[in-house]
């Protein structure tokens, strides 16, 4: 390779990064060699800076630091790819070092056989920690709730009496226990305020924007789907025009079924593939449950499915339908066809009143009635597009059923024929031979 040629292609660098140090590796011309470690701080990033060129590659694995090491390296050279470490085949080398994993991250770089995986813009990334963040707080409530639970059991009080334990009337009942055990809950208590109003700042954010957001609007079109859910799927997917088809998405997010296949043997499906993001899936399945019982087409899918695999299998696959039909509402900009539009209203204000809109509660409106007309002739509508859904279904399975009774007519007939001439055939080859044939074979040449 000629200098001309390298110069305008430039080095391709690998990065092992760790907590304290990024080990440094260079493919120059196809040759690989180490050249160091900086310090996984802003002050060695300046450093790795300074010594590349604006044509040089730099690939690295992901790891908790790597998009800000990304964000700092991007505006100096060409292209920075973040690779998955179960693509490079590090993991399974029986040799593995900071060294050897910075050559190998080079070598593979300038061989072209990485893939990169796709880099989230800022929007998405900052969606991703608040619910992330949330996801935490909400855990740590749920444990403080389980460990006040556990109190109970130990002190056989049984089922409390009110529906909410931690509302105005459930504390009241818990103040009747033991000195130690009061204390025990009285902390918990104060645990539970404080991760509550922590969990409410964070849902405020999200609310923001979220009514900023066209995307989170239309998703919550969909009967069930709630801001939480919209969020969560668009933070996990990212821009949805990325992917090819719906497909493509459900495969993202690990809701697609295993297939098993060996030799002669038929393919079978097993369990979903569970990749991806585990927020997404937990998200979509948790609303499929909501989507479940609301009148629609949604509900005769899953009445259907529960009927011939039972109700979880159904409501993954409804979560997996829901996956597809997002991805359709958002590459064609559509609304939900069989949305109600009042629910639709009652949600985006209650997301507005969230963001820290003031409430009406108090000052009658009276649209009250109205708005439970309008609900219950909307609920007759989405009962008649389940039963439109289902009568669809039926002629569908009628339409496969008389095509299968024909090919399998087709089929015997088929076999009768083959049969017959067989046999015809089978009398041809032992029919006797006639008698002239005999007096043509038994006959003696002519004698002269």
């Amino acid at each position: 390779m000629n200098k001309l040629l390298s110069r305008s292609l430039g080095r391709c660098v690998g990065l092992d990064v760790h907590l304290e140090f990024c080990q440094i590796a260079i493919c120059k011309e196809g040759k690989v060699f180490s050249a160091g470690r900086v310090p996984s701080t802003p002050e060695g990033m300046q450093t790795l800076i300074e010594s590349l060129d604006p044509n040089d590659r730099v690939a690295l694995e992901v790891t908790g630091s790597s998009w800000e090491i990304v964000r700092l390296l991007e505006p100096h050279v060409k292209q920075v790819i973040v690779v998955s470490p179960g693509d490079t085949g590090i993991s399974q080398a029986r040799a593995k070092t900071d060294r050897l994993d910075a050559r190998t991250l080079a070598r593979l770089l300038w061989s072209g056989e990485l893939e990169a995986v796709w880099v989230p813009p800022e929007w998405v990334s900052r969606m991703r920690r608040r619910l992330g963040r949330r996801e935490q707080l909400v855990r740590a409530r749920s444990r403080v709730k389980n460990e006040l639970h556990a109190v109970l059991m130990r002190r056989l009080k049984g089922r409390p009496p009110v529906s909410d334990l931690f509302g105005v009337k459930g504390r009241e009942w818990l103040g009747s226990l033991p000195e130690e055990e009061d204390e025990t809950v009285q902390a918990g208590l104060r645990h539970i305020e404080f991760l509550d109003a922590e969990i409410e700042q964070v849902e405020r954010l999200i609310a923001k924007e979220a009514l900023e957001s066209p995307q989170v609007k239309r998703l919550m079109t969909v009967p069930g789907v709630n801001v939480i859910c919209a969020a969560i799927f668009l933070a996990a997917v990212g821009e949805v025009r990325r992917f090819k088809g719906s497909r493509q998405v459900v495969a993202y997010l690990g809701l697609d079924p295993r297939v098993y296949q060996s030799g002669s043997s038929p393919a079978r499906g097993g369990r979903i593939s569970k990749q991806g993001s585990p927020q997404a899936r937990w998200a979509l399945v948790e609303a499929a449950r909501s989507v479940a019982r609301q009148p629609g087409p949604m509900h005769a899918f899953y009445e259907r499915l529960r009927a011939r695999k039972g109700h979880n299998a159904a409501i993954v696959a409804v979560a997996r339908k829901l996956a597809a039909l997002f991805w359709c509402m958002l590459t064609r900009q559509e609304d939900y066809a069989h949305q109600q539009p009042s629910l639709t209203a009652q949600k985006l204000r209650r997301l507005e009143v969230l963001a820290g809109a003031p409430t009406l509660k108090g000052n009658p409106t009276g649209v009250w009635a109205t708005r439970e007309r309008m609900r219950h002739a909307e609920k007759q509508l989405a009962a008649q597009a389940e039963a439109s859904y289902k009568r669809s279904v039926a002629d569908w399975q009628a339409t496969i059923a008389q095509g299968q009774w024909k090919r399998t007519r087709a089929r015997d007939t088929g076999a009768r024929i083959i049969k017959a001439l067989e046999g015809q055939v089978a009398r041809q080859a032992h029919k006797p031979q006639t008698p002239a044939l005999r007096h043509v074979i038994g006959s003696r040449p002519p004698t002269t």
